[in-house]
């Protein structure tokens, strides 16, 4: 047991004079066993790469792809609030018609009798994702952070077209409102748009289901 202990000690010592206490400066590359993503391989700007067949480091996107905060044709309106607040005067891009908010979905969103289901389907999909662990599946506040003790989430059933139009709700995603962040730069405007419509769709059949 007395040599296990000697051995035990000749480790510590040979581990601390190699890699040194934690926290120390040494004047050398440091030696990393876990380098955390510190260190990665990147193509640098205007420079040639040898990776590539053709030898150049700059890339075209992917076909296919969009880059984040443009829609295909280069609108720069898909993510953030910067464009609905002093950049464009629409009603897609800002909930706002003139002065006032406006109701109803934009018209640029070109929605007709058989695109109307698929787009309320994208609006679940999207709630599901960004507003349910709050808001809850039913739109009543009920979701997750609720549960674990945050009593404040908004009940959507209580938002009617009336009292809080459809511009408002847009606006309020956008910037967010008390405790609620704004999802501007993380939902993209049409998904908003989605999204309002989807909430839409719980209240009617949640007053439905109370006039049965």
């Amino acid at each position: 047991m007395r040599y296990f202990f000697l051995a035990f000690a000749l480790i510590i010592v040979m581990v601390i004079s190699f890699f040194g206490f934690r926290g120390q400066y040494f004047s050398g590359t440091p030696l990393r066993i876990f380098p955390d993503m510190d260190d990665q391989d990147y193509v640098k700007t205007q420079r040639p790469n040898a990776f590539f067949a053709d030898g150049m480091g700059s890339r075209k996107p992917v076909a296919g792809t969009v880059p984040r905060g443009f829609e295909p044709g280069g609108v720069d309106y898909a993510f953030g609030a910067g464009p609905s607040f002093g950049n464009s005067d629409r009603y897609i891009d800002t909930g706002r018609i003139g002065d006032a908010y406006g109701a109803g979905m934009p018209k640029e969103l070109g929605l007709t009798d058989e695109t109307t289901a698929g787009f309320l389907r994208h609006g679940r999909e999207r709630y599901n994702v960004s507003c349910m662990p709050c808001h809850g599946e039913a739109g009543n506040g009920k979701g997750t952070v609720a549960v674990i003790g945050i009593p404040t989430v908004a009940n959507l059933m209580n938002f009617s077209e009336t009292s809080y139009p459809d511009g408002k709700m847009f606006e309020t995603i956008t910037v967010g409102k008390g405790l609620m962040g704004g999802y501007g730069y993380n939902i993209p405007v049409n998904d908003r748009w989605a999204i309002i419509a989807y909430v839409r769709a719980l209240q009617a059949a949640r007053a439905s289901s109370a006039a049965k």
